[in-house]
């Protein structure tokens, strides 16, 4: 593994770690009827679409040694994208209350 490999990596893992708990809290949050103001479903789309330019640029790269890196990618991408959808659901369901 490359030492750059290692930096992205590092850099993902620390943004994935934290995705958790965005969850866990607009989970609470939207589940007690607290309501989910406070969330940005703007940023949460604009990271996404960060990770989707970083895994173009690991295919763009045409190395095979990437392809792990692109997993790391998706992964993060599924935790935001779970963070996206509680706020979306929730903030829908406050809608029609």
């Amino acid at each position: 593994m490359e030492i750059s490999q290692f930096c992205e990596f590092f850099m993902l893992f620390a943004f994935g770690f934290s995705w958790p708990f965005a969850i866990a809290r607009t989970y609470k949050a939207g589940h007690s009827g607290a309501g989910v103001a406070g969330k940005s479903p703007m940023f949460m789309i604009i990271v996404l679409l960060g990770y989707v330019g970083g895994i173009l640029a690991r295919y763009l790269d045409a190395n095979p040694s990437n392809d792990w890196l692109c997993f790391v990618y998706v992964v993060d991408m599924m935790l935001v994208s779970t963070d996206l959808s509680l706020y979306l659901y929730y903030s829908s369901r406050g809608k029609k209350a």
